[in-house]
């Protein structure tokens, strides 16, 4: 796919963009072939629809081909952008991150609801990739202190340039294994961690073939960093601190028997909108 030689409009090449993706198998088509022709124009995607015959210089026209042939072999939007959006912050991701989800949103709403506005209380998000989670409860509760710990510095990198990018102060950064690089007690520890199986076959498919894979395969069953979080976290939480779990919708029973087992008080699992089990949550141990 090259570059045509007259200049190109806007509806050209999405449909040109279009009909590749769709005979890539994309599931989403319209939506990548926007999300990368605004990436490379550094336009809204209205500007593409308000102005379908704006031409295109060939320079421009010939990145964005070149982009379009490496989502046609799937790599992710996300990826070939370098941005995601979440909560209401944009994003810098790399193949260094998972790729923020809308699912973990339904942490950041629960967690906010633990998180009275206007009190200075400790929070920390173990595993914290892009940041994603960290920064929209920085972003929303300005008194709080996020810690934000991850074992990839790589990821941590990222992390710490979104935080400098949007400019939020009341956070710190830490390298560790999920709560070894805590110090002290905290009223609140969320984590979205890897919770598939190593032998998911998901993990052949779509955006997760380029995700970093330590962040999504936990162990035989799926729950390797899910126990070793929920056995490490209360020595951490303050005595009615709350500790969050993102995980799958098939541990919407394992999970909630982990922290009951580990003495975990007032546990409960809340389903995404699509009615599937997402996040578990309970207060410290007694």
């Amino acid at each position: 796919m090259t570059a045509p030689d007259a200049p190109a409009t806007l509806s050209g090449l999405l449909a040109t963009a279009l009909t590749g993706l769709t005979a890539a198998g994309s599931d989403s088509p319209r939506a990548d072939a926007e999300a990368l022709l605004a990436h490379v124009l550094a336009r809204p995607r209205s500007f593409l629809r308000a102005w379908p015959e704006a031409p295109v210089a060939p320079e421009a026209a010939a990145r964005f081909l070149t982009l379009l042939k490496r989502r046609m072999h799937g790599e992710p939007v996300a990826y070939l952008s370098g941005r995601r959006g979440f909560w209401t912050l944009e994003l810098e991701v790399t193949p260094a991150t998972l790729i923020p989800r809308p699912e973990t949103e339904l942490l950041v709403e629960l967690a906010l609801a633990r998180l009275p506005d206007g009190r200075d209380l400790r929070v920390a998000d173990l595993g914290t990739g892009s940041g994603a989670i960290a920064l929209a409860l920085a972003a929303e509760r300005p008194r709080i202190e996020v810690t934000a710990t991850d074992a990839s510095p790589a990821a941590l990198a990222i992390a710490q340039a979104n935080a400098a990018r949007l400019g939020l102060g009341n956070l710190r950064f830490a390298a560790g294994d999920w709560c070894a690089a805590l110090e002290g007690r905290y009223a609140l520890i969320a984590s979205n961690p890897p919770y598939l199986a190593d032998d998911d076959p998901h993990l052949g498919r779509g955006d997760l073939r380029f995700e970093p894979r330590r962040a999504l395969a936990a162990g035989a069953d799926g729950l390797a960093d899910l126990r070793r979080i929920v056995d490490q976290a209360a020595a951490h939480l303050e005595a009615d601190g709350w500790l969050l779990l993102e995980h799958g919708h098939d541990q919407g029973e394992a999970v909630p028997a982990l922290l009951a087992a580990a003495g975990y008080r007032a546990v409960a699992c809340v389903p995404d909108l699509g009615g599937r089990p997402r996040v578990s949550l309970a207060q410290a141990p007694a």
